[in-house]
């Protein structure tokens, strides 16, 4: 019996693994926390450039940007740098809506604006419509890959998004009717401002939404690690908007 008992724990301990070592949750979330804000950035640098090429095919612009150029032409300043004031300016509101902001909320007043001011710089002037029209089908484009991915990198949504949410808290009204009644008044001052309203901006109208959302769900990223402080909790779906 002691014999077959000794044989019996043998086999036990020879067939038994040790137990693998716990992964240090700090280790394992860098290089996710990093490719995340690789995302963030690509992707407010591109609709920076989106915005940009928008500008350049002049056959008309998203609503937010039809509000920059009309300022951008009232006050003499570049529509990037009126990006920024005014992506300043709605964030404040969203004080009072008791909005929180996230990185990717703050790093979007300021790179979305840059990135625009400097496409345009390094691209010509184009007056023949058979480029044009490419311009503004690339820009449309540019612009959902760009929504996509800087959404789904779940730092938190642009300034207007958080506006047209926090609209929605407050007033228990749809996002959707909230969008639609600011971004009228939106394009309707710029527009009286001069700003550029067209074919371009319908066209955005009916596509941002639809490429946004199959952008966003090609680039989705895990979910966050508990240990991630600068993520920006809510639907990353509602935010697809304006940054």
């Amino acid at each position: 019996m002691r014999q077959a008992t000794t044989t019996s724990r043998g086999n036990l301990l020879s067939t038994t693994k040790p137990p693998t070592p716990p992964t240090s949750p700090t280790r394992s979330a860098k290089p996710h926390l990093a490719r995340r804000l690789i995302q963030l950035y690509v992707g407010l640098a591109l609709y920076g450039a989106s915005s940009g090429l928008l500008v350049v095919a002049g056959l008309g612009l998203e609503p937010w940007n039809v509000l920059h150029q009309g300022l951008a032409e009232l006050t003499g300043m570049s529509i990037g740098v009126v990006s920024i004031f005014i992506g300043a300016a709605v964030l404040l509101l969203w004080i009072p809506l008791r909005q929180r902001p996230g990185l990717g909320t703050v790093s979007n007043v300021f790179v979305v604006g840059l990135a625009m001011d400097g496409t345009l710089a390094l691209m010509p002037e184009v007056h023949a419509l058979s480029a044009r029209v490419p311009l503004l089908v690339a820009g449309i484009v540019l612009n959902g890959v760009a929504t996509g991915l800087y959404i789904a990198a779940k730092f938190g949504p642009g300034p207007r998004d958080g506006l047209m949410t926090g609209l929605h808290q407050r007033t228990g009204r749809s996002i959707r009717l909230m969008r639609t009644l600011v971004e009228v008044a939106v394009v309707a001052t710029g527009f009286a401002f001069g700003g550029t309203v067209g074919v371009g901006t319908v066209l955005y109208a009916l596509a941002i939404g639809p490429l946004a959302q199959f952008f966003l769900r090609f680039f989705a990223a895990p979910a966050p690690s508990e240990g991630g402080t600068v993520a920006a909790g809510g639907q990353p779906e509602q935010a697809i908007l304006q940054p």
